[in-house]
C-alpha cells in the first residue's frame, strides 16, 4: 500500500462517489454458487518465493528492481502453463524510470462484454521483501487464478487479473493501465476488485466501498463466517483501485490494516492488540513471518467466492486436489520410504478416487494403504527399492483418478545403489535476477560415488528464459573449479533444454557440485528450473 500523500485531502470525495455507483449491467446477484476453497499452504508457497525472489536481489522487490522483474517472471510463468493469456504491458508513461511492467492475465471464456477483474500491486518498498505488502494480495489472486484453471467451470463472464507495477510510488502501474484503455474497454469491466495487504498479522476484517453492489458478495463471505467487516477507510484512495474508481469503474477490495492502530473496539471484536494492524509495514521485517494465516486464508476464500459469484455459470462439477508430503525424501539402496498422499474435495461432493506412482527407477515399487480413497482423506505412500536399484534423484508422478485426473510429484533420492551415488538432481527452481553482476547457484551434493569423476560426465540443464543468449552457464566442482556450459550463446531463442558432456576425469566426484547461471543483459529475466549430474 502506498503511503498516505495528497490523495488523502479527497478521500471524502471518493468515498461518497463510490458508494453512489450503480450497479452494471450484467452484475450477478449474490449466490449460493459453491466456489472451491483456495489451499492456503499453496498461497503460502508463493510467498516463499516472493521472499527468496527479494533475498537474492538486495532484499526487495522495488519496480525498479531486478527482485520486481524476478517476481513478475514466476507469476507470468505459472499462469502461461495454466492456461492463461499473458501479458506483459511496460508502463511507458507516468512510471518511475526502470520500473517493470504490469502483468495482465485472461481466462478464457466467458462474456467479454461483462468483465470482472481482479488485481493487487506486485511491487515492494525499497525497505524489505514486502511479504504482507503486498505479496499477500498478490499470491492470494495468483492462486485464485490456478484454481479457476484447475477446477474450469463454465464461464459466464469474462475474468481478468492484474498485477500492477509501480504502486508504491504513486499507483503508477494501474493508473497508465486504466488510462491507456478506450472508452469502450472501460465500459466493460464492470467491477474491479483489488486486494492490498490481506493477511496483517494484528489485522482486521477490512472491504473498499462496502455498502456498494459490486462488494455484496465480499461482504457476504465475511459476514458468513461472523467477521463483522468494517470500511475501508485507512486504505481509500491509497491503492491501485483509486483511477478505476476515478474512470467509473465500480471498485471494491478486501484489506486486513496497515499502519493504523485497532481500536480497543476492534480488539474486543476481532482479536488482538492495541496497536499497527501490521507492525512491519514497509520495513524490513515484512518477511513470510508477517503473515497471519488465519486473515490470509479467510480473504483467499472470500477472493474465490467473489469471483464465482460474479463470473462462474454454473456450479463447478465434482474436483479434487492431491498432494504428497513430505515432497522429497531420501532411501538407502534395499529399503524403503513412506511419505502421505492427502486429497481434498475443491467442488462438488466427495469421491473415490484411485491412486497410482510413476516414474519409479528400476527394482523400486510403490503401494498405497488404503490404493482409493475418498477424497478428504489420505493414504500412506510406501516406496521399496531392492539392491539393485540405481542411486539418483527420481521425480516420480503421483497419479489420482476420478472423476477428473490429478497429479503430484514426490522426489525420490536412493543411495548406495549401482552408480554408487555417482548421479543427482535438483529440481527446486531458482530466480535468475535481471542483468545482475553476481550468479545465483543450485546445488547437488554427491555422495558414494568412489574415485573420480567420469571424462564423459553429463550435465543436464533446463532454464526458462525468454532470451538465453542473456545467460553464462557453467559447472562449478567442489573444489571450486569452473567448467563453462554456456556463454551467452543461443541468440533470442528461448530456454535452455540441453544435455553437455564434459571431461571431469581430475575432479574427485565426491562433494558438492553447483550449477552457476547469471543473467548478463537488461530486460528478460529467467528460472533456474531442474538440472542433474551425471559423473559415471
Amino acid at each position: 500500500m502506498r503511503r498516505r500523500s495528497l490523495l488523502s485531502t479527497a478521500l471524502t470525495t471518493v468515498v461518497v462517489a463510490a458508494a453512489m455507483v450503480v450497479p452494471a449491467a450484467g452484475a450477478a446477484p449474490v449466490t449460493t454458487l459453491a466456489a472451491p476453497d483456495i489451499d492456503v499452504a499453496a498461497v503460502k508457497q508463493h510467498l516463499t518465493q516472493l521472499n527468496t525472489i527479494a533475498t537474492q536481489n538486495g532484499g526487495n522487490r522495488r519496480s525498479t528492481s531486478a527482485g520486481y522483474r524476478a517476481s513478475v517472471a514466476y507469476v507470468k510463468d505459472k499462469l502461461t502453463a495454466a492456461g492463461y493469456t499473458v501479458t506483459e504491458q511496460p508502463c511507458t508513461s507516468g512510471c518511475t524510470s526502470g520500473a517493470g511492467p504490469n502483468v495482465i492475465a485472461e481466462w478464457p471464456g466467458g462474456n467479454a462484454n461483462n468483465v470482472y477483474m481482479f488485481g493487487a500491486h506486485l511491487d515492494s518498498v525499497s525497505a524489505g521483501p514486502g511479504i504482507n505488502d503486498n505479496g499477500s494480495g498478490s499470491a492470494s489472486i495468483l492462486e485464485t487464478a490456478l484454481t479457476l484453471a484447475r477446477v474450469n467451470p463454465t464461464m459466464l463472464n469474462k475474468v481478468r487479473f492484474g498485477w500492477w507495477t509501480d504502486e508504491e510510488q504513486g499507483l503508477n502501474g494501474s493508473k497508465f493501465y486504466v488510462n491507456q484503455l478506450p472508452a469502450t474497454e472501460r465500459a466493460k469491466i464492470k467491477a474491479y476488485y483489488n486486494f492490498d495487504m490481506v493477511a496483517s498479522t494484528n489485522g482486521g476484517y477490512f472491504i473498499n466501498n462496502i455498502t456498494t453492489a459490486q462488494s455484496a458478495p465480499m461482504k457476504a463471505y465475511w459476514d458468513s463466517l461472523g467477521l463483522q467487516p468494517e470500511e475501508n477507510r485507512e486504505g481509500a484512495g491509497r491503492s491501485d483501485d483509486y483511477y478505476f474508481g476515478q474512470a467509473g469503474i465500480p471498485s471494491s477490495g478486501y484489506a486486513t490494516g496497515a499502519s493504523a492502530d485497532k481500536t480497543a473496539a476492534q480488539v474486543a471484536k476481532w482479536g488482538g492488540t492495541a496497536g499497527d494492524f501490521d507492525p512491519c509495514y514497509h520495513r524490513a521485517c515484512d518477511t513470510t513471518a508477517n503473515i497471519s494465516d488465519t486473515h490470509l486464508n479467510r480473504s483467499a476464500d472470500g477472493i474465490a467466492y467473489t469471483l464465482w459469484d460474479r463470473a462462474v455459470g454454473s456450479n463447478p462439477g465434482p474436483d479434487f486436489s492431491v498432494g504428497v508430503s513430505p515432497t522429497s525424501g531420501s532411501v538407502a539402496a534395499g529399503s524403503s520410504v513412506q511419505a502421505t498422499v492427502s486429497t481434498q474435495t475443491t467442488s462438488g461432493s466427495a469421491q473415490s478416487v484411485q491412486l497410482s506412482a510413476s516414474g519409479l527407477p528400476s527394482g523400486a515399487t510403490a503401494s498405497f494403504n488404503p490404493s482409493s480413497v475418498t477424497t478428504g482423506s489420505s493414504s500412506t505412500l510406501t516406496i521399496s527399492t531392492t539392491t539393485s536399484t540405481p542411486s539418483g534423484t527420481y521425480p516420480v508422478t503421483i497419479t489420482a483418478t476420478g472423476s477428473v485426473t490429478h497429479t503430484a510429484t514426490y522426489n525420490l533420492t536412493v543411495t548406495g545403489g549401482p552408480g554408487g551415488g555417482c548421479t543427482g538432481t535438483n529440481p527446486n527452481d531458482v530466480a535468475i535476477p535481471d542483468n545482475s553482476p553476481t550468479a545465483v547457484t543450485s546445488s547437488i551434493v554427491i555422495s558414494g560415488c568412489a574415485g573420480n569423476a567420469s571424462s564423459t560426465s553429463k550435465v543436464e540443464v533446463h532454464i526458462k528464459h525468454t532470451y538465453r543468449g542473456d545467460l553464462v552457464v557453467s559447472l562449478l566442482a567442489p573444489d571450486g573449479s569452473s567448467y563453462s556450459l554456456s556463454n551467452r550463446s543461443g541468440g533470442s531463442a528461448d530456454n535452455i533444454d540441453q544435455t553437455f558432456t564434459i571431461n571431469l576425469s581430475t575432479e574427485v566426484a565426491n562433494g558438492t557440485w553447483k550449477l552457476s547461471v547469471r543473467d548478463a543483459a537488461a530486460v528478460d529475466v529467467g528460472t533456474i528450473d531442474t538440472w542433474t549430474l551425471t559423473l559415471n
